[in-house]
């Protein structure tokens, strides 16, 4: 029944994949339309079918039962950033400097989210690396 389930799931997969790419070759081969509008709608093709490969790929994992801890890690990320989010103050970039690179309090809110995420994601690979080269030391 898995055999049948992940033949399923690939073909079904790789019909997306040709449905995209025939979507994203129409769309390059319109002459008629500006070429930044063909390349916003190839990004956008090229976006679906990266979107549909995830998806493919993370439900045959769930179905074969090795997606939860991929999920939970997914969640835990997202639970990062969310927290990232609401620490990050967004002002901490003068108002004149915003203005000259045109941006707002909000880009600057997102960068540090961006900036936050990466120090907290930069530390836990750190105590990871220490926790595994101790548990080593220790097992000798």
């Amino acid at each position: 029944m898995k055999e049948k389930t992940d033949k399923l799931i690939t073909i079904i997969c790789l019909c997306l994949a040709i449905i995209g790419s025939v979507f994203a070759i129409l769309f390059a081969m319109n002459g008629s339309s500006a070429f930044f509008d063909t390349a916003f709608w190839m990004l956008i093709a090229f976006i679906a079918i990266s979107g549909c490969a995830i998806l493919g790929f993370l439900v045959l994992r769930i179905i074969k039962g090795k997606g939860w801890k991929f999920l939970i890690g997914i969640g835990v990320l997202l639970a990062l950033v969310l927290v990232a989010f609401l620490i990050s103050k967004g002002n901490d970039v003068s108002p004149i400097f915003l203005e000259k690179n045109k941006a707002t309090l909000g880009t600057s809110k997102l960068v540090g989210t961006a900036c936050i995420t990466t120090y907290v994601m930069f530390a836990l690979s750190v105590l990871a690396i220490i926790y595994v080269e101790v548990a080593k030391f220790f097992k000798k």
